[in-house]
């Protein structure tokens, strides 16, 4: 397992982390975002709407990263959402759980009382395991939601844990 280092996310880090995004929505099985999707786009998506952002660094090479908003504005804004992307050489060496430990610091840092995954494909077994065994759990399924590029249309999870 590779220990990565994480730090907030700066403007110019943008460019490290847009391939590995590109690679995860052009792959198609884990994202619900379109492949047309612009680096502009991904770069508001990523920078300027989040709460926080945070990048995973390995010997001095971004890695991954993630972002931390609000679920809900107003009355629901206690509950924060994280999204998470590894590049895809690095997957498989412990990277995406030490992010999610620590997203669920930070997140806690920034007073949020609980984290929920709105879309978590069916099929991703290995986020899901991941996810169960730091404790959160499928409170919910929404039947067909994503349409999987080899399964054609599967179920995706709401999966939820206070902080």
């Amino acid at each position: 397992m590779n220990s990565a280092s994480m730090r907030a996310a700066t403007a110019d880090d943008a460019a490290a982390l847009w391939p590995v995004y590109l690679e995860i929505i052009t792959d198609g099985r884990t994202y619900p975002n379109a492949t047309e999707t612009t680096e502009g786009s991904f770069h508001r998506a990523w920078f300027e709407e989040p709460d926080a952002t945070v990048v995973a660094e390995v010997d001095g090479r971004i890695v991954g990263g993630y972002k931390l908003k609000p679920m809900q504005p107003g009355r629901g804004a206690h509950v924060v959402n994280a999204s998470y992307i590894v590049d895809a050489a690095c997957r498989g060496q412990g990277i995406g759980r030490q992010m999610v430990l620590h997203s669920l610091e930070m997140a806690r840092g920034l007073g949020y009382r609980a984290m929920q995954f709105a879309y978590v494909v069916s099929t991703n077994k290995g986020a899901i395991a991941l996810y169960q065994d730091l404790g959160f759990d499928i409170v919910g399924t929404v039947p067909e939601a994503f349409e999987h590029p080899d399964h054609g249309f599967v179920d995706t999870h709401v999966m939820y844990r206070r902080i």
